[in-house]
């Protein structure tokens, strides 16, 4: 059972696009997840994913010239929950267009709270907008936790297998 605090921030969670002030946030909720701290990762993401994309509610570009690339954040009044980050993708692995999932991290006293779910609804609402009818994400076969939400949500693996080797 979802504790009362992570209850009550799923009442008044409200998502929208990332902003600058939002970063030390991200990076601290980020650091809580994995223990590790990168801020210049976030800065730089925050710039690729929202300084030169186009939401797909703005229709000041023709759609085939739009970067539909996404950092969402959840919030409570100006305290971040939580941040996912995709954007879709199209022919990698003969694939045609589908939107995908990088990163996702809720702070661990919402978690259970319905943060991770609104946060993906929210992207895959944007997903659906640009016009694609899949999501992908890659994980750790080993990161039970983000495996078990996803497959809450009702994702399974796909249809591809990573290879890779040492260098």
């Amino acid at each position: 059972m979802a504790n009362p605090q992570a209850r009550q921030s799923e009442r008044k969670c409200t998502v929208r696009l990332a902003k600058a002030t939002d970063i030390p946030q991200v990076i601290a909720i980020d650091t809580e997840n994995t223990g590790l701290s990168k801020a210049e990762y976030w800065e730089d993401l925050l710039e690729r994913y929202n300084s030169r994309s186009t939401d797909v509610d703005d229709d000041t570009q023709p759609k085939s010239v739009k970067r539909y690339r996404f950092f969402l954040v959840a919030c409570d009044g100006e305290a971040v929950l939580g941040f996912i980050i995709g954007e879709v993708r199209a022919w990698e692995f003969g694939s045609p267009p589908c939107g995908w999932i990088f990163a996702i991290g809720v702070r661990n006293n919402t978690r259970q709270g319905g943060v991770g779910h609104v946060l993906l609804e929210a992207l895959n609402d944007r997903f659906r907008k640009a016009g694609v009818s899949k999501v992908r994400t890659m994980l750790a076969r080993d990161d039970t936790l983000i495996m078990s939400f996803f497959r809450s949500q009702g994702m399974m693996a796909g249809p591809f297998i990573q290879f890779e080797k040492d260098l």
